[in-house]
C-alpha cells in the first residue's frame, strides 16, 4: 500500500488552495495489479478536472483540492484507502475505486463511514445497488453486451457462432464469463457452441485455444484484463483460429489495438467514450490530457473510458457540492458527505464529457454506449447507441 498526500504538491502546480476550507476529492488509484495498463493515467484526468473547475473560480468560493491512496489494486487496501479519507482527513468524496473487486470491499466501508464512492471501472452486475453512498460512473456490462450484438446483426457481421473465453481469478471476468455473457448471447439468439476458462497470470494459452479449434467459431466474447487478451489474440491467430474477438469495458484500452496488431485485427468492443469524436470537448479534452502527460515525461497516448469517466467523477461531485451548498467546515464533514450523496442521486441528463448522463435506481451510470473496430493499430467508431 502506498499513500500520496499530494495536496502540498497540488498547492506548487495551482491545483489547490491554501485556504481552510478547501473541498477535498480522495482518489483510489490502481496503479498496480491486473488492470494498471486501464488505470494507470485516471489520476491526469483527475487532475485536469480539478484544474479546469479551480480556473473558474472552484466551488461555492472554494477550491478543489486533492489526495492520493494508492490501493495497488487490492481489495483491502481500497477499504484501507476509504477508511483512512474518511477518518483521517476532511475528505468529502472519494474517485473510485477502479475494479469490482475492490468496489465489493470498500463499498461496504464506505456505506458504514458514510462517504461517497463513485467507481470508473467497475462494471459486473449491480455492485452498487444494495447501497446509498456507492455510485459507479460505468455502465453494466449486460446492457453494453446487448447493444454490441445488437450491431453485430445489424451491420451484418458473421454470427453463427459464439464461444467465451473468460479469466477465472478476477471478480468481474468471472462475472462475464459465467452470467453476463452466457445470458446476453442467449438474449442475442446465437449458439453457445463452448466456454473456455484462464487465469490472469497465465504464461501458455495454447490449450484453451486447441480447445477452441475443435469447434471454431465466428465470435469469441473474451471476459479478461487487457494482458490475457494480447497472448489470446496472439495464440489464436497461430493456430489458425479466424473468428472475430469481442470484448466490454475490461479490456477497453486506448492502446490495444496497437498492442496486439494484425492479430486483433476486427476485434470489437464497447466503450463510452472515444476519443476520436470531432467535438469541441472531446478535442479539448484529448489535447490537455496529452499535453499533462508530455509535461510528466509519460508516453503521450489517448485517454480510454476510464479517464473521461475519472474526469467526470469530479465534475459531478463539483456540481453536486455546489448544488448542495457545500462549505468545506471540518464540523459539518459528515452533513456534507450525505448532501453530496443525495444530490448525486438526482442527476439526470448531467452535461458531461461523454454526452447526457444519468444516474439510474442502482447507483450505476446510464450513457452513450460506442462500438469500436481494432483497424490499422487504432479504434475505429462503427456505431453508437444512445439508449
Amino acid at each position: 500500500m502506498k499513500r500520496f498526500n499530494i495536496v502540498a504538491s497540488l498547492l506548487l502546480a495551482g491545483l489547490a488552495s491554501a485556504h481552510a476550507n478547501d473541498l477535498t476529492i480522495g482518489y483510489l488509484a490502481a496503479n498496480t495489479g491486473p488492470f494498471s495498463a486501464l488505470a494507470k493515467r485516471n489520476a491526469v484526468a483527475v487532475e485536469i478536472a480539478i484544474d479546469d473547475i479551480n480556473a473558474q473560480g472552484g466551488v461555492n468560493g472554494n477550491k478543489l483540492a486533492l489526495s492520493i491512496f494508492d490501493t495497488g489494486g487490492k481489495p483491502d487496501q481500497a477499504a484501507a484507502g476509504v477508511t483512512h479519507f474518511a477518518q483521517d482527513e476532511p475528505v468529502l468524496a472519494i474517485v473510485g475505486p477502479f475494479s469490482t473487486s475492490e468496489c465489493r470491499v470498500s463499498f461496504p466501508t464506505g456505506e458504514r463511514l458514510g462517504i461517497p464512492q463513485m467507481s470508473m471501472a467497475s462494471s459486473a452486475p449491480k455492485v452498487a445497488a444494495s447501497f446509498t453512498y456507492a455510485f459507479r460512473n460505468t455502465t453494466d456490462e449486460a446492457y453494453t453486451y446487448e447493444r454490441l450484438f445488437r450491431t453485430i446483426k445489424a451491420k451484418g457481421y458473421a454470427d453463427k457462432s459464439v464461444s467465451i473465453v473468460y479469466a477465472t481469478d478476477d471478480a468481474v471476468s468471472e462475472s462475464l464469463g459465467t452470467k453476463v455473457l452466457p445470458a446476453a448471447i442467449q438474449q442475442a439468439g446465437l449458439p453457445l457452441e463452448e466456454t473456455v476458462s484462464l487465469r490472469v497470470a497465465a504464461f501458455d494459452l495454447a490449450p484453451q485455444v486447441s480447445q477452441l479449434m475443435q469447434k471454431p467459431t465466428d465470435l469469441i466474447a473474451v471476459g479478461t484484463p487487457p494482458e490475457p487478451m494480447l497472448k489470446l489474440a496472439a495464440e489464436l491467430r497461430r493456430q489458425g483460429h479466424k473468428g472475430r474477438m469481442l470484448g466490454g469495458s475490461t479490456v477497453a484500452d486506448a492502446e490495444l489495438p496497437a498492442r496486439m496488431g494484425p492479430n486483433g485485427e476486427g476485434t470489437l468492443i464497447t466503450a463510452t467514450f472515444f476519443s476520436g469524436l470531432d467535438d469541441e470537448r472531446t478535442r479539448d479534452f484529448v489535447a490537455k490530457f496529452q499535453a499533462k502527460l508530455k509535461e510528466k515525461g509519460e508516453t503521450v497516448v489517448e485517454p480510454n473510458q476510464f479517464d473521461a469517466a475519472s474526469y467526470d467523477i469530479v465534475s459531478m461531485y463539483a456540481y453536486a457540492m455546489k448544488q448542495a451548498g457545500v462549505t468545506g467546515d471540518k464540523d459539518k464533514v459528515a452533513a456534507e458527505r450525505t448532501a453530496i450523496r443525495d444530490q448525486i442521486r438526482k442527476l439526470s441528463k448531467f452535461p458531461a464529457l461523454v454526452g447526457p448522463l444519468t444516474i439510474n435506481a442502482d447507483g450505476d451510470a446510464i450513457k452513450v454506449v460506442y462500438v469500436l473496430e481494432a483497424k490499422g493499430g487504432k479504434w475505429t467508431l462503427v456505431d453508437r447507441h444512445y439508449n
